[in-house]
């Protein structure tokens, strides 16, 4: 099987709506495990470029493609992507592409693909120049986006941008309960795999090289876990104790569920809640795989009436669904699948969330409000909203090394070989 034509079609299923962690699996599912790796990274590449690319397309192809044929408009966009950023060879680029067109039987797109790749290899630097100075070439994000971005971070949002386009790093998280972190390193050490402790995160490791990491020492029997820095941060804030009962309410992929269970085996118990049953699967598997227990529900934390048994939480960590603008770079279909809309019907979700778990949240307990986002109206706002309709909280400071204190919280920002962006807030729960 062609890994260009199967790059193509994953690339297409984004440009159609959906997001590259559903499309790509199967793709990848069709190819040699020696083409896996070429086909993702094409796959990544493509979409983190693609806001500018579509621009070089449009110089390009005098009538847009059919939106039935995404395919041949993915595989020219990957192609696009090899010439201009990979500097691959043009022969190899256009021809291999014309096969990848073939094998995705589409014959009567051969001698545009073909035309189309040649006219961009003698053009090249007048195509560049044309579109230099377009905000989404210059970005390689949606104008809204980067506009929104600059609006919440003017002095840092080209810093935010350029962070975005770049390949995040692998970082692990090792299971306290089998290995410190630095046994670990030693372990790693020994298997010829180079890593360091991360800054901000106990438990957090950063390979100097992205790696297969079922392959590495002890993946299967549940000493590590993929997670990245910023998101580590967040069973640190917790403040776990022994007989807590702690509630994770938007707990799928289980990262931090299975965080929290590891740095504080003692407690009464935790809830892990997810309204996708298929996401919540994945946390499933992660406790398994780490030898861990938690009680799991398909809910809505927004309704707690269908789902909470009326015993209040000690701790509550609220990882609210967002815009994920702080993870573009791990989840570049991001700057193709959000819209404007999004951001104020997540700015909705997100209230909800808070006033309807606060009431499950018991005196003197911590609520943790947590997103992936650098957007304000997704973060400090949301918590103003809240403290003003919530006289019994309280907001308090987040006293740390690590990222921007705000007026409620703690903003990290994606860093360039470190961790995402991401956003943290604590309240607590005075007596009423």
């Amino acid at each position: 099987m062609n890994s260009r034509s199967q790059a193509a079609i994953a690339i297409a299923d984004v440009l159609a709506g959906r997001s590259l962690s559903a499309s790509l699996p199967p793709a990848l599912a069709k190819l040699a495990d020696r083409d896996r790796g070429f086909c993702q990274a094409l796959c990544f590449g493509t979409l983190r470029y693609y806001p500018a690319i579509s621009l070089i397309i449009e110089q390009l192809i005098a009538r847009p493609i059919k939106a039935k044929e995404l395919e041949v408009q993915a595989l020219i966009a990957a192609a696009i992507y090899q010439l201009w950023q990979l500097d691959t060879a043009p022969h190899a680029a256009i021809n291999e592409s014309v096969e990848a067109c073939r094998a995705l039987k589409k014959p009567w797109a051969v001698k545009l693909v073909n035309a189309v790749l040649r006219n961009f290899t003698r053009r090249r630097e007048e195509i560049l120049v044309s579109v230099a100075e377009e905000p989404e070439f210059e970005s390689a994000h949606p104008a809204w986006l980067a506009g929104k971005i600059r609006k919440s971070w003017p002095d840092q949002w080209r810093e935010i941008i350029a962070a975005n386009n770049l390949q995040a790093p692998l970082t692990l998280r090792v299971n306290r309960r089998m290995h410190s972190r630095d046994s670990y390193l030693k372990r790693l050490a020994d298997a010829g795999v180079d890593g360091v402790a991360c800054r901000h995160s106990d438990d957090g490791i950063t390979l100097a090289q992205a790696c297969d990491v079922t392959e590495l020492p002890g993946f299967a029997d549940g000493w590590l876990s993929v997670q990245d820095e910023a998101a580590q941060l967040s069973a640190q804030l917790l403040e776990l104790a022994p007989g807590q009962r702690v509630l994770d309410s938007c707990s799928a992929p289980g990262g931090k569920t299975c965080h929290i269970l590891e740095r504080e085996p003692a407690l009464a118990g935790l809830l892990a809640l997810d309204s996708d049953p298929s996401r919540l699967q994945r946390v499933h598997q992660n406790l398994t795989r780490l030898g861990l227990e938690a009680t799991t529900a398909v809910a809505n934390a927004s309704a707690p009436e269908s789902w909470w048994d009326g015993q209040l939480y000690d701790r509550i960590l609220l990882d609210a669904p967002c815009s994920a603008s702080g993870v573009i770079r791990r989840h570049p279909d991001i700057k193709l699948l959000r819209r404007p809309a999004d951001i104020d019907k997540l700015a909705v979700l997100q209230q909800q969330m808070l006033q309807a778990l606060w009431p499950t949240l018991a005196e003197g307990g911590l609520l943790l409000y947590a997103t992936c986002s650098v957007l304000r109206s997704e973060n400090d706002r949301q918590l103003s909203t809240f403290l003003a309709a919530q006289t019994h909280a309280r907001c308090e400071p987040i006293v740390a090394t690590w990222g921007i204190a705000t007026e409620f919280g703690r903003q990290l920002l994606p860093q360039a070989n470190g961790h995402d962006g991401f956003y943290y807030a604590k309240l607590r729960k005075l007596p009423s």
